[in-house]
């Protein structure tokens, strides 16, 4: 049966001023959306998607897509994404670059219309070929020289189609990311401020910023990877995530994860997506995963719980998670959640888990 990893994560409470929407006059916003009808403050999923495969090329893994901070723009390795696409069986079969096995990609070509002066030169010369091979005498139809212009010819309809059609090359991410939502209601807070030198009647300029937590999740099933032990990997880019979306160099926002819950199963389903909650004093909470895993949808030894989460854990909490071990920086057993004080801990107990189960061990510079 396929083994899935599914993760809980929530950053530390910081001013957020990141992953901006539209400008609304001199007022740099935030992307916003109603939820649980209050409007918070979000980063979308491309952004941690960004920050994801930047942490693997910063980590020493290769990637196909690289960013230059000299040019403030992406380079590309292999742009054919030729170990996916090409029909060459040594092309095939080399390594893949861990960003298009995690993250998947897509190439469209878009399709040329009738007029197009290629396209046009391609059919005649598909129609000249034709008609030389319906001009062949009977006994030369099966001849070298005829298999030849039948050769041809199928090389020639095949351009025609891709450029009439177009074409499409692309391969759907293994690792699935979710929207990160605020944990609190967005309040509409502005800071303002003033460019230097000479002043216009643009000098002056307002952000809007957020104090508060983020919450994401993220599936991954490693069977769909080419290399599945990328999925230890994958954690420890969870794990080691800092910078998400832009405005960094004014705002730097930790989304470092605060507190974790992965969960290691063989259900398809997460049931534990935007489980975390926040007070006044941003202190959290999960009963969302704790009533789950008390009415069975989830076994507690499915779980893997890191952070300042833990210290919310009272007895009847502990006992919902069956854990046992009063030492929560190690304590595991057979039958309870993973509990640790550090994140490090229970992702480093996970990716054990993980290796065990699937016979891996982490994959690094593209092998």
């Amino acid at each position: 049966m396929s083994k899935h990893l599914f993760g809980l994560i929530v950053t530390p409470h910081g001013a957020a001023a990141n992953n901006r929407g539209e400008n609304e006059g001199n007022i740099t916003t935030l992307q916003k959306i109603l939820w649980k009808g209050e409007v918070h403050t979000t980063v979308s999923a491309e952004a941690i998607r960004w920050a994801l495969r930047y942490f693997w090329q910063r980590s020493g893994n290769e990637v196909n897509r690289q960013w230059n901070d000299e040019t403030s723009d992406h380079e590309w390795r292999d742009q054919t994404w030729s170990p996916w696409t090409s029909n060459d069986e040594a092309e095939r079969t080399k390594p893949t670059f861990i960003d298009d096995d995690v993250l998947g990609f897509m190439l469209a070509e878009a399709a040329n219309t009738d007029g197009n002066d290629v396209l046009d030169s391609l059919k005649a010369d598909a129609k000249k070929i034709d008609e030389q091979i319906k001009a062949l005498p009977a006994n030369e139809k099966k001849s070298d020289h005829a298999k030849q212009l039948e050769k041809q010819k199928k090389e020639l309809k095949a351009k025609v189609d891709v450029l009439s059609k177009g074409k499409t090359d692309k391969r759907r991410g293994a690792l699935e990311v979710t929207r990160a939502i605020s944990l609190s209601p967005f309040a509409g807070d502005i800071t303002f401020n003033a460019k230097s030198g000479t002043k216009t009647n643009t000098s002056l300029y307002g952000t809007e910023l957020h104090a508060t937590r983020y919450q994401y999740g993220i599936a991954l099933t490693p069977e769909s990877l080419r290399d599945a032990a990328r999925v230890l990997n994958v954690v420890d880019s969870i794990i080691g995530l800092c910078e998400v979306a832009g405005n960094h160099s004014r705002f730097l926002y930790d989304f470092a994860p605060d507190s974790v819950v992965f969960r290691w199963t063989d259900d398809f389903a997460p049931r534990l997506l935007y489980g975390f909650e926040m007070d006044k004093e941003a202190n959290l909470s999960f009963d969302h995963v704790l009533n789950k895993v008390e009415a069975g949808d989830i076994a507690a030894n499915e779980l893997f719980i890191g952070g300042s989460i833990i210290e919310t854990l009272d007895t009847q909490a502990r006992a919902i998670l069956k854990v046992t071990d009063d030492k929560t920086d190690t304590g595991s057993n057979s039958a309870g959640a993973f509990v640790s004080r550090g994140v490090k801990a229970a992702a480093m107990a996970l990716k054990d888990r993980i290796g065990r189960d699937l016979n891996v061990k982490a994959a690094t510079n593209g092998e």
